[in-house]
């Protein structure tokens, strides 16, 4: 990350690909239900954080791949969250919609 924004007074956009792809890895190795692990249940498959109301999208690059919930309720509240983990208080979005 370049600290010259600081400096011109500009905004971080997120966009930096070498700190986001080390994000991505990072924040990977604490999914709740990773597709790939030996217990993931079928009917967990339509239940991911991406079309969970509670989801919001992060902006910039990661905001591809994760969001932040926003269920009071949830352990995850308030942590960035992959669109396809999940948890037990998936609520899905009236539209349908995903990511």
């Amino acid at each position: 990350m370049s600290d010259d924004r600081a400096v011109s007074g500009e905004a971080w956009t997120g966009d930096d690909r070498e700190h986001n792809d080390a994000c991505h890895e990072r924040w990977l190795q604490v999914q709740h239900r990773p597709t790939q692990q030996p217990g993931y249940r079928d009917e967990w498959y339509d239940a991911q954080c991406g079309g969970c109301r509670f989801w919001v999208a992060l902006r910039g690059e990661l905001g591809r791949d994760w969001g932040i919930c926003t269920h009071p309720g949830s352990a995850f509240d308030g942590r960035a969250r992959f669109e396809h983990d999940s948890c037990e208080l998936f609520a899905l979005r009236e539209d349908g919609s995903f990511g």
